[in-house]
């Protein structure tokens, strides 16, 4: 397992990691939990993705209570949560929101939750136009002073809206933003290739992508029926299937590149993420172990990628 280091941070993270959203506390229990942070840890992954709004709490929970089993120490290990939702209904400064308030007993809850003492990285799962980004950046990185996280950073924030944080904290001498967790793949490549494209060398920006197959689309499955238990089947993920039509000629040449290398689809598809040298790393989802061990796999896809096939996939999808 290649690793990277987070953007110009020190850290170092695996090319790939494994998150926790959609399956822990709905398709994935502690038991199948620990089978599969088990087998990731066996393949050299380090990185283990959370959030507090995953399962309302319950993902958390899980992750913490599989590591615990595990007997992992604490040295071992990297993790995450990400901070904005709220998960405590419609209560008034605790939802959809960045304010000091909400941050700084929202990070208390995820560490009671994880049962850790602190997260080596949290994010502000989305920007919130009601505060000001100063309020915001000053409740991060007084987590960080205080010892409840080592770094942080942003999701599915724009180019502009990093960089005026980034600068904020520059100025007063503030922990700054490291990182930034947006989705990326072959048929979502705007932000990353082209809005943050100076924030790598500017500010040193590192990337923790997520839904690097497009809910599942680029494996294939959608392309003739939806699958019974399958993303596609929620009422939640309904809008995938509008992408495996629109991009099925793209999809099938994918499935022949794929068959000609040896690897899946889906190995293919998260092979051209990792592939990426501003991605730090490539966060997989998986509802099962078999398929968690499929996806790792990809590493083997990274090798046989040449600069040539990437180039094809490019222009493929572009």
């Amino acid at each position: 397992m290649p690793y990277n280091r987070l953007g110009t941070a020190g850290l170092q993270v695996s090319q790939f990691s494994f998150g926790s959203w959609v399956t822990f506390g709905r398709q994935v229990d502690t038991g199948i939990a620990k089978e599969q942070l088990q087998l990731a840890a066996e393949a050299g992954v380090n990185f283990f993705d959370n959030a507090e709004v995953y399962a309302l709490g319950r993902s958390e929970e899980i992750m913490g209570e599989a590591i615990r089993e595990l007997g992992w120490k604490r040295h071992e290990y990297v993790i995450s949560t990400k901070l904005f939702w709220g998960i405590n209904g419609d209560m008034v400064n605790m939802k959809n929101t960045l304010n000091r308030k909400y941050l700084m007993q929202a990070i208390d809850g995820s560490l009671e939750r994880l049962g850790l003492d602190f997260v080596d990285l949290v994010y502000a799962h989305r920007p919130d136009p009601n505060t000001p980004i100063e309020e915001t950046v000053y409740a991060f990185s007084d987590m960080i002073e205080q010892g409840k996280a080592l770094y942080w950073g942003t999701s599915e924030w724009s180019a502009d809206e990093i960089r005026a944080a980034w600068e904020i904290a520059d100025k007063r001498n503030l922990r700054k933003p490291v990182m930034e967790q947006p989705q990326y793949n072959l048929l979502h490549r705007d932000r990353v290739e082209n809005e943050y494209a100076r924030l790598y060398n500017d500010i040193g920006l590192g990337l923790t992508t997520w839904s690097p197959l497009a809910s599942g689309v680029l494996t294939g499955k959608y392309l003739d029926g939806v699958p019974e238990g399958s993303r596609g089947s929620t009422a939640a993920h309904k809008e995938i299937l509008g992408d495996a039509r629109k991009f099925e000629p793209q999809i099938r040449e994918l499935l022949k590149m794929a068959e000609k290398l040896e690897v899946s689809p889906a190995q293919l598809a998260l092979a051209w993420v990792a592939a990426n040298p501003h991605v730090s790393t490539v966060i997989l989802g998986a509802s099962s172990v078999a398929q968690l061990d499929e996806n790792l796999g990809a590493l083997v896809a990274l090798e046989r990628l040449t600069p040539e096939l990437k180039a094809e996939l490019d222009a493929l999808f572009a």
